[in-house]
Parts: structure tokens; sequence; C-alpha cells
């Protein structure tokens, strides 16, 4: 190939990576799906990727790429998660994974015909599911905590876990006419974990202490910890054979729960990074396959699919969560969710090469003429494929079912929790959607639990509020503290939680004040309810009489008829529409239409609607006039 269409080839590669992400987002399906069809009519159309990288460049680039992966899901790993799955998580990975791999195993030989030495290697392949893809259709069902957590966990664990079993199987084919016994498989399971459990523990805290004492400047934090992590990924496979998956995962686990030195950024890099390296590794992969392998695996590949879901899975999750705590609920999403990823796919892609080199040596038998080592990436691509396909289109249904999900969470997290607030949290809940105040002021909260409402007394920026509070059915923030920079603060720090669609915080009070504004407006979330209109304006006039009134949009009382009823003072808050809940934010030119219910703040007398023409002091407003809650304090309100 000419030197441009080398660069055409690789550029196009990442073109269609990133199309298919877009499209999928924009459709709604799980992303792999696409990425795998545009890859295997990218094989076919054009030159495959063999005949461009040779496999022993491109093998190592695909092992390095999956380090990067799996450290990614490591590092989204909680400790505290596991006082609740530990148990079942236990089961699932142990005694799960071996039903797994005996099951597929046992019908890979006898229905496809593959013989009892590859059919044992496919069966452990299809042992992982994968971070890659149990990731996003987390994020798209929104399960409840526990079981979310437990499917989170099994899918990262898992992988290290079943890439190895599929070494282990693999080399111990390999030396079955040298002499191998029972216990060269047992040894190597042994060394694997030493190896891979000290070499991650060892350069987890090499990372901290050299990040904790600024040896590293900013700038090199990212690079420094992705050659670090590739380093000991090659060292650690060097030492033993595949246990580098299990070094990377377990230095990722350790960097996310350690509390010395901050790494969201170092995380948001990593995801960044995951998205890329998935985009062009599932069109490469996909890409090596031929459509003619795929064909020839036929019917008989997708009665193994069938099988995989239908009986493998449920049998492996029910026998391996007996005596759990978990419910029959439960359990059942559990079957809802075991879609195979890149980790499938690069080690079926890797063990393949190998085997079809070795087949002689092997004495491998064909099936239908064909030598069986070249069906085992197409079966391991077809399981990948239907199994996301299935998963991807029943898990959120099935969820649903189950009252599990929340599939579009329309509650709303709410910072603060003032009288004005809670009057608010009031109207909102009895328009039917949840909400959970978050206030440091114990008597804010108590109020508000006599009032009904959902309330927990902590800092919105604490890692109570983000990683121990149930968030089930709440899908965006409201930052309505009378604090600025903690209201903008809070944006920023549930933007990785909420996307920055669902982050919405209150107008600064010095809101138009150019660049000498407390907050730069790149620090903020959407703006709701009107530019100026902040947390001191609503609360004077929430004091002086002004309400919160919800009120149904009709043919004969139009929004028109709404406005000219209260006038001015009538300032649009919420608009209820289809059982979804729209925050009206300063931008918006929204006009309610009928059959739709509006939340509104309407002035008992109108000239209180009027902006102020200054900021708020301790003078203009005093404490006895918003009763106990001490709105000027520029701070968050402290018990």
């Amino acid at each position: 190939m000419e030197e441009n269409l080398y660069l055409l080839y690789f550029a196009g590669i990442l073109a269609l990576g990133i199309s298919a992400q877009w499209l999928a987002w924009r459709l709604h399906l799980p992303s792999i799906l696409l990425l795998l069809g545009f890859g295997f009519v990218a094989g076919t159309l054009f030159q495959r990727p063999d005949e461009i990288i040779d496999r022993h460049v491109l093998f190592p680039i695909v092992s390095l790429s999956v380090a990067v992966i799996l450290f990614e899901g490591g590092m989204s790993l909680r400790f505290a998660e596991l006082r609740e799955v530990g148990p079942a998580l236990g089961g699932l990975v142990t005694v799960g994974a071996l039903v797994v791999w005996g099951l597929a195993s046992t019908v890979a030989h006898f229905l496809i015909g593959f013989s009892p030495s590859i059919a044992t290697v496919v069966g452990a392949i299809l042992v992982v599911t994968g971070p890659t893809v149990v990731g996003p259709l987390l994020s798209h069902i929104r399960p409840s905590r526990k079981i979310g957590s437990l499917a989170k966990w099994e899918g990262i664990v898992i992988d290290p876990i079943g890439a190895v079993l599929a070494v282990l199987v693999f080399e111990f084919i390999m030396k079955t006419g040298e002499g191998a016994t029972w216990y060269t498989p047992l040894w190597s399971i042994a060394l694997t974990i030493v190896v891979g459990v000290i070499l991650g523990i060892l350069t987890a805290y090499m990372m901290i202490f050299a990040l904790k004492s600024y040896w590293i400047p900013d700038f090199l934090h990212n690079a420094f910890i992705l050659a670090v992590l590739l380093s000991v990924f090659a060292v650690s496979n060097y030492i033993q054979s595949e246990s580098g998956l299990l070094t990377v995962t377990v230095l990722g686990l350790l960097m996310a729960n350690q509390k010395q030195i901050p790494v969201r950024h170092i995380f948001e890099f990593k995801e960044n990074l995951r998205v890329l390296l998935i985009s062009c590794l599932f069109i490469v992969l996909a890409a090596r396959v031929p459509m003619e392998n795929l064909f020839q695996v036929g019917w008989k590949g997708l009665l193994f699919v069938v099988f995989l879901i239908l009986i493998v899975r449920p049998a492996s999750v029910f026998l391996s969560t007996i005596g759990s705590s978990l419910n029959w609920r439960e359990k059942t999403f559990l079957c809802f969710m075991a879609p195979r990823g890149i980790v499938a796919a690069a080690v079926g892609s890797i063990f393949s090469f190998e085997l079809i080199h070795r087949a002689d040596d092997l004495g491998l038998i064909s099936i239908d003429g064909t030598n069986e080592a070249l069906l085992v990436v197409p079966v391991v691509f077809l399981v990948i494929v239907g199994t996301v396909m299935f998963y991807g289109l029943a898990a959120q249904p099935v969820a649903r079912w189950l009252g599990l999900s929340s599939p579009s969470p329309q509650g709303i997290l709410i910072a603060g929790a003032d009288r004005w607030i809670r009057e608010l949290a009031v109207v909102i809940k009895s328009a039917g959607f949840n909400v959970m105040l978050v206030d440091t002021n114990f008597r804010n909260i108590t109020a508000a639990r006599m009032q009904g409402l959902s309330a927990q007394c902590a800092s919105i920026l604490s890692d109570f509020v983000s990683e121990e509070l149930n968030l089930g059915g709440i899908g965006r923030l409201l930052a309505s503290t009378p604090n600025d920079e903690v209201n903008s603060l809070a944006c920023m720090e549930f933007t990785h939680l909420f996307g920055r669609k669902e982050v919405y915080q209150l107008s600064p009070w010095d809101s138009g004040t150019g660049k000498r504004q407390s907050v730069s407006d790149h620090l903020r979330g959407r703006v709701i309810f009107g530019h100026g209109l902040d947390f001191y304006k609503i609360a004077r006039r929430v004091t002086s009489g002004a309400q919160f009134k919800k009120t149904t949009i009709t043919d004969e009382f139009t929004y028109h008829d709404f406005q000219q009823t209260h006038g001015e003072s009538a300032t649009l808050l919420f608009v209820v529409a289809e059982s979804k809940l729209r925050i009206v934010t300063a931008d918006d030119s929204f006009v309610p239409k009928a059959g739709q219910t509006i939340i509104a703040l309407i002035d008992s007398r109108p000239e209180l609607a009027k902006p102020s023409p200054k900021a708020p002091s301790s003078e203009d407003t005093p404490e006895a006039n918003l009763e106990d809650e001490s709105p000027t304090r520029p701070v968050e309100s402290e018990s």
C-alpha cells in the first residue's frame, strides 16, 4: 500500500468507530453492535487488518489496549459496595464461572463439533462478560444501587479470571505432549494470583507515593500513569502469561479506593481513552473475521448462542447465588446481564491465531473440511453479537418489569433544604416525582422529613452523597444553596454521574457583572428559572407570601390565559409532560401546551416579582424574615 492509503486506512478506522458510537447514542442502541457491524463491512469491502498490520504487532497493541480498559474498569469499583454484594459476587466469579465453563464447553463439543480440547478453550473464553458492554447498559438501565453494583463488579472482576482460565487451559493443551499434569494449571493459577496481586499493590503504592510527594508535575499525571500502567502490564505478562490483566485490575481498584491523592482527572482521562480504544479495537478485530466463516458456523452457532442465553447464564446465576441475600427479582435481572465484550474478542483472536499455526502438532480435527481452529473466532464473535443484541434489547424491559430500574429517571437531587426549597419539593413530589434533599443544617433536614420528604444531613460535596446515598430514580441535580460557589462545585462533582445536560443551579446573585462575577460561566451548571432569579430573590418572595402552584394547561385555559391571570409575577419553573419533568432553564423559550402541567412561583403581590436593583445584604434580608435559615450567609447552612 502507498503511504497515503495507510493514512486513509487508519484515519478511516477511527472515523468509523466514532461514527458508530455517535449513531448508537442517537438510536439508543448498544454501541458494540454498530461497531461490529461496521467492522464486518470494512473487512468485506476493504483490506483486512492482517494484510496491513503484521499479527505480531497487532496483537500486542490489542493486549495493551485491553489493559487500559480493565484498569479503567477497576477504577470504577468501590470497596464500600462489597458490603451488600460481596457474598453474591464471590459465588458468581467462582461457582458461576465454573458452571459457564463446563456447560459452554460441553455444548461447544456436542453441538458445534469442536474437539474436547478446543471446546474447553472456547468455554473458558466465554466465561468473561465485559465491562465495555455492561457499564453502558447499566448507565442506560439505571437499576437499583445493589444490583447495579453487583453487575458492575462481576463484569470487571470476571474478565481477568476468564482470561487467565483460558490461558491456563490453552497452555495445558499445548503442553499435553510434553508431560503436563493436572498440577501444571494449579501451579499456574497460584503463580498468576501472586504475580498479579503483588505487582498491582506495589505499583499502586509507588504511584501514590510519587504523586503525593509531587514528584510528577500536573501536566504529566495522565501520561505518567499510562506509561506505568502499560509497563507493569508488560512486565507482569513477561513473568507469568496473562497475569497482567489481574495486575492492572488490582492497580485500578487500589487507585480508586485510596484517599491520599485525587484521581478524578485520571479516571476521566482513562474513560475518554477507553472510548477511543474500544471504537478502534472492535472495528479492527471484527474486520479480521471473514464473513464466509461466520456463515459456515450457521445454525449451530445460533443454537449455541441461544443455549448460552437461556440455559447457561440462568444456571450459573441461580447455582452460584444459593444462600445469598439476593431475591428472585435480582437473580432474574442478573440472568439478563451477561453480554460478551472486548476481552472475549481479543483473547479469542489471539488464541485462534496460535491454534491455527499449531493445528498439525495438536492433531486438530476438521469441521466440514475446515480446520476447527479457524472457527474459534467466528463462534466467539457470533456469541458477542448475539448476547449484546439480546441483553441490550431485553435487559431494560426486564428490569422495569421487575421493578429494579428507572430507565429515564426523573427524580431530582436538591442541594439545600431551606424553607422555600422544601415548599417547592412538596409540590414536585405531589406531581409524582422523586425528590431527595441534602443539607448540612439538621433543622432543615428535620423540617423536610416532617413534611414527608426524603432528606439527608450531609454536604452535597461529600463522598457520602456520591458514593453511599441511594440515588435510585434520581436523574438530575438542582444546586440551590445560598452559596453560588458551592452550587458550581456541586454541578462539577455530579457531571460525571448525571451528565452536563442534567446538572442545574440557581442564577448567581452577581449574574451579569462580567469578568468580576463570583463564578465563571464554564464552571457552572445550567442556570434555571431565569437569569437574576437567585436564591435570595426567591426566598424573599416566598417569605412575602408567594406560593409554588401546580396548574394544568388545557384548551380552555391556555398558558396565555395563565400569564394574563397572574401577570409578570408568575415565574415558570417546571413543566410536566407525558410523565416527564422538564426543568425550565434561563435560556429556555419553551411554551407549555394543552395537557401539560406547570409548576410556577406566583406572588401574592405582583410588584414583589420585580428585580432588585442590588445584591442582598444582611440589612436587606434580616434573618427573622426567613425563619431560621439565614439565606444571606455566603456559605451552606451549618448545623
